[in-house]
């Protein structure tokens, strides 16, 4: 994933003070900006808002828990070691919003650096001394940018927010005082390299197309690797010779292909970077180029994707990745010389990231399974030793009643082999015996996947006897390079009839009630609901729609910039009329008419990549129809709920309407 970011290097101490998230940008007639084309709510309509009130969180080891004893089970986020190896840097929810916190890769007590809005990124300076983090205004995505001590001393704003800056961190240069980033800002939509350093106000450094993103910097600050986005899925790989301002393609295929999501990892001798690509494979590999003979060669291949690519240890003496292997990942690392694998610890089944620093033998692996929401375990490459810095806190819950999902395959009507990951309830969850109903949960993206993470609304549902399906149809990531592209512009719907496939499936399999079953998702999630619910209207029992796509004409329209760089080869040109009448057609809003089932629908008011009115339209839409069309709009938030309020309120009332239609009893 691309990290949206501006970074700035370790600078003069000036006296502590929070940044907070900036205010709305003013236009020049006086109204607060707009962004990704969002007009504001439509007040007339009906809606339930967040308010303040008690807090029930029932007792530990209460069976079946309070609903708020899941929301509350967090753990670290996006766990960075320091480069010399001393401190690891984490998001954390704990305040209730997250913030950036610190502790030793020893262990010890973890130390909150941030106390304002929340943080949207955070990234290590060279030196190790400081931090530098990212904070927008309620999940507008226009970001402020904060550089903070790490013994928490000292804390100052370096770059405030600007109307249309949606701007992508590229890196530090090796001087400690310069980055490169990516931003839109000359004509909102395509996206320049800039350089900033606190010598002068930022300069364009080369010109991009749409989604042009720096991804890694070599450590001579001489080259950097950028990606063009060509879809949701694929990119462009290229080099970019930070002194001549000059760019390189390295890797432009005909049949598009994906360079970036893996990871890259720069030799300490610049000569050469690791990365993951699935050029010329279904699958992405293992590649290293080589700079002086532009060659790209292929180092590991496996049947699975390869991810976290990674480079440790003085002399980068160890190379690291992951594969993922039906959404559960799997660690290796080997030495470079020998190409030696080494013999590492067990690691629980789930997911991870790493980091790691050219300058130590230290990893640190951010883990996080169906009973665990994040633990950092710092693993010693030299001595292979593991060891728990950081361990979450599951607000007590027994981990032994978390439950851990299956992978389940099955064949399309069409033949394509589909996959999705299944939590059942144990027997003594299913009130009144028999099968469970299900709940389908869609991932969004659409090139997202559903992988064996912690997920806490999924566990509290199997708690109360309701099974969770977390369906990867068509257009995923993690089943081969042809499997995403299958949902792509016309094929469209195709997507939409694999979760009517899946529930075929479950009830011909026979673990689960399929008679009783419920659709919901967020973002491209909260379209496939939409979609669903109006294509096959016998399907499902009710939907749960969060800040999806209701008219895709419109939609696609006003997208924030970051959207529109991969919407063209996704979906097509919405300017063109032949995709517009396409997208007219298959817009949910167009058979809103045949809806029939209860659906819950909520929106972030500040949301800059879906508008609210994409939400607005479908709630009049059934409400006009006489169809129950409950809405949550949560003013204070975007694409997603942040905050732990938040996230409290509507989980609540989402667990409320789900067992009320999948007849389960009432939530406590």
């Amino acid at each position: 994933m691309i990290r949206i970011a501006l970074l700035l290097a370790s600078v003069s101490v000036f006296a502590a003070c929070s940044v907070q998230a900036p205010a709305p940008v003013a236009n020049t007639d006086g109204k607060a900006a707009t962004y990704g084309g969002a007009k504001g709510a439509d007040m007339s309509i009906q809606a339930i808002e967040p308010a303040d009130g008690p807090l029930t969180v029932g007792r530990a080891g209460d069976d079946p828990a309070d609903i708020a004893r899941y929301i509350l089970a967090m753990g670290a986020g996006g766990a960075e070691i320091s480069p010399n190896g001393v401190n690891i840097a984490f998001s954390w929810r704990i305040t209730g919003l997250p913030q950036l916190w610190v502790v030793p890769a020893e262990g010890g007590q973890p130390r909150q650096l941030t106390f304002g809005n929340g943080i949207t990124f955070f990234e290590w300076s060279p030196d190790s001394t400081s931090i530098l983090y990212g904070a927008d205004n309620n999940g507008n995505e226009q970001e402020s940018y904060g550089l903070v001590t790490v013994d928490g001393a000292a804390e100052q704003e370096l770059i405030a927010a600007t109307d249309g800056a949606f701007r992508v961190f590229g890196g530090f240069l090796p001087d400690g005082q310069s980055l490169l980033y990516a931003s839109p800002e000359r004509n909102g939509t395509d996206f320049d390299i800039y350089t900033a350093s606190p010598e002068g106000p930022p300069s364009l450094l080369a010109q991009g197309k749409l989604g042009t993103y720096v991804r890694s910097i070599s450590p001579d600050g001489k080259s950097a690797v950028v990606t063009e986005g060509v879809g949701e899925d694929s990119d462009k790989l290229m080099l970019l010779d930070v002194t001549g301002k000059t760019m390189k393609t390295i890797a432009a295929p005909d049949v598009r292909a994906n360079h970036g999501d893996g990871g890259f990892a720069w030799t300490p001798d610049s000569k050469g970077f690791y990365f993951a690509s699935n050029e010329g494979r279904e699958f992405a590999a293992l590649s290293y180029f080589d700079i002086a003979s532009g060659a790209v060669s292929v180092v590991k291949e496996a049947p699975f994707d390869i991810q976290n690519v990674s480079l440790c240890g003085a002399g980068g003496k160890w190379l690291a990745w992951s594969t993922n292997e039906d959404g559960f990942f799997k660690l290796h690392v080997e030495e470079r010389a020998t190409q030696k694998a080494l013999a590492l610890p067990p690691l629980p089944d789930g997911v991870f990231g790493l980091s790691c620093d050219l300058g130590n033998a230290k990893m640190a692996i951010n883990v996080s399974t169906h009973n665990t929401p994040g633990d950092i375990v710092v693993l010693d490459l030299a001595t292979g030793k593991a060891t728990t810095a950081f361990a979450g806190n599951l607000a007590g819950l027994d981990a032994r009643r978390l439950v851990k999902p299956v992978s389940v395959r099955m064949k399309a009507q069409d033949g394509v082999q589909l996959q999705g990951l299944l939590y059942l309830p144990d027997a003594g969850s299913v009130k009144g015996g028999g099968k469970p109903p299900v709940l389908f949960d869609v991932h969004g993206g659409p090139t997202g996947q559903s992988v064996a993470n912690f997920d806490a609304n999924a566990q509290y549902y199997v708690d109360r006897g309701i099974a969770v399906f977390a369906p990867n149809v068509r257009g995923s990531t993690g089943f081969g390079r042809t499997y995403v592209t299958l949902d792509d512009q016309k094929k469209r719907l195709d997507s939409v009839r694999d979760l009517v496939d899946m529930l075929a499936y479950l009830k011909q399999d026979g673990r689960v009630d399929a008679d009783r079953a419920a659709v919901a998702g967020g973002s491209y999630g909260g379209y496939m609901v939409n979609a669903v619910t109006s294509a096959y209207p016998d399907a499902f029992k009710a939907g749960v729609s969060l800040f999806g796509v209701g008219n895709w004409v419109t939609g696609l329209e006003v997208a924030s910039p970051g959207l529109k760089a991969s919407d063209l080869i996704e979906y097509g040109d919405i300017a063109d009329p032949e995709w517009k009448k396409f997208y007219t057609e298959i817009s949910p809003i167009t058979i809103a008419d045949k809806i029939r089932v209860p659906t819950l629908y909520s929106h972030g008011v500040m949301d800059p990549r879906i508008d609210i009115a994409e939400t607005e339209i479908m709630v009049t839409t059934l409400r006009k129809n006489g169809v129950e069309a409950e809405f949550i709009r949560i003013p204070d938030e975007g694409h997603g709920w942040r905050k732990l309020k938040n996230r409290l309120f509507y989980s609540r009332k989402e667990a409320e309407f789900l067992e009320k239609h999948l007849g389960v009893s009432a939530v406590k």
